[in-house]
């Protein structure tokens, strides 16, 4: 079993929640969401920012880097940190912070533009 798999399986656990409820946040079968926590598969990281907005925890504790323990969130309670967006982003790649503030600059304008051109 990989580490991710040994990971999802405490997290889960210590969260007191089964693995067809993390299945049903996911939208897959209870059998798909058992293959992450046998490590017959793994997360992409979509599925990983889910798990993680689900149980409570940063992407980083899923992957091995230990964080807070932290009870399950209800979904729209977590706020996304900036370690999320960057994996989301870029995955496991990393990145500088120059790099990552040119990043939201284009963000920011792109959003400008569509603002006003709603206008």
């Amino acid at each position: 079993m990989g580490e991710v798999a040994t990971n999802l399986q405490q997290i889960r656990t210590k969260a007191g929640v089964s693995q067809q409820a993390a299945a049903d946040y996911l939208g897959i079968s209870r059998q798909a969401y058992s293959h992450y926590e046998v490590g017959r598969r793994k997360p992409d990281y979509e599925t990983l920012l889910k798990l993680a907005e689900f149980f409570g925890v940063s992407v980083l504790e899923i992957l091995g880097a230990p964080d807070e323990k932290k009870a399950p969130v209800p979904e729209g309670e977590r706020k996304v940190n900036e370690e999320d967006i960057k994996f989301a982003l870029f995955g496991d790649a990393a990145i500088d912070d120059e790099l990552y503030e040119e990043v939201k600059a284009f963000a920011r304008f792109a959003k400008e533009r569509k603002e006003k051109r709603s206008n």
